[in-house]
């Protein structure tokens, strides 16, 4: 099994899956407009950034510690008290851009890619 920080298992696919989701609970309810006529990147990381914040996070008894922030779309996550300080985040960037269309199936109107059945 993979370790990452201090020797803790790093998280299965659906462990990450479920830290996106918490960071960004209500981006789906919020944006749903949004999400329905599709977003290009630049539109659809200022969205993002919004619904992040500054700063914020969440934990508790039997629940995912997550920690997230708006500049650069950075979302930590794990199954102990992460430490953003030191630790790397699950998602940055392009890579929080590609989750969010790959999880609220978000299209690109800039992409004339069609969409596969």
């Amino acid at each position: 099994m993979e370790k990452t920080f201090a020797g803790y298992p790093a998280l299965s696919e659906t462990e990450r899956k479920e830290v996106f989701l918490i960071a960004l609970a209500g981006f789906q309810k919020r944006n749903a407009g949004c999400i329905t006529r599709g977003m290009t990147d630049p539109e659809l990381a200022e969205l993002i950034a919004s619904h992040l914040g500054i700063f914020g996070g969440s934990c508790g008894p039997e629940r995912m510690s997550v920690i997230y922030q708006g500049s650069g779309l950075k979302i930590w996550g794990g199954r102990h008290v992460v430490n953003h300080c030191i630790e790397r985040p699950l998602f940055q960037g392009g890579a929080t851009i590609a989750t969010a269309r790959e999880v609220f199936e978000i299209g690109d109107p800039e992409n004339a890619q069609l969409k596969l059945l």
